[in-house]
């Protein structure tokens, strides 16, 4: 695996190594001890998630508060979505900042998103099925969100507004500005 530093800091995109042959191929998707020591990180995931979206489904930007925080290591399975994460965390130098990237099953990147950032990602593929490991619980009361269309934040989703489908919850996220506001 190779591990590749994003200008956010402890964000890391990761490649793995693909053997491959007349049969099709084999990855290593995850081995927890070469992920600690590549990353630097010690982190141990809890929970695994999976997702079926459609072309245009826009799922975020979430994250959780507190003791109930996340850090997640995301993937493609099949089709392709542009993700994003955002650093929330208020005495970082890229804070309100984020990183976006292409993950598809082709490319079978993975980024992690340590403790602190929002997430979301958007299918640019007629499907897609996204597949994120946690390290800590879900604690419905502990969930966060940004609007996806923030203009502090700035967010090229890389399709037009008019094809994003959001759920009603989403389109109810809070600003960046009003984020801010709950640290001053």
């Amino acid at each position: 695996m190779k591990v590749k530093e994003t200008y956010l800091g402890d964000c890391l995109l990761l490649e793995p190594m693909v053997f491959g042959d007349e049969r099709g191929y084999f990855y290593e998707s995850f081995n927890e001890d070469r992920f600690n020591t590549l990353t630097g990180q010690e982190t141990h995931f809890v929970q695994d998630n999976q997702s079926y979206s459609t072309r245009g489904v826009l799922r975020g930007l979430h994250f959780q508060r507190g003791e109930h925080a996340q850090a997640k290591l995301v993937r493609v399975l099949k089709g392709e979505v542009l993700d994003v994460a955002v650093d929330l965390r208020p005495r970082s130098k890229t804070f309100g900042e984020h990183f976006s990237v292409v993950l598809s099953a082709a490319n079978r990147l993975q980024l992690f998103i340590p403790r602190g950032f929002a997430h979301g990602f958007l299918v640019l593929s007629e499907e897609a099925e996204f597949f994120y490991k946690c390290d800590n619980y879900y604690n419905k009361e502990s969930e966060g969100s940004l609007l996806y269309s923030d203009p502090d934040l700035g967010i090229d989703w890389r399709i037009s507004p008019s094809e994003i489908i959001v759920s009603e919850k989403d389109k109810e996220s809070g600003s960046f500005a009003e984020f801010k506001r709950s640290f001053a």
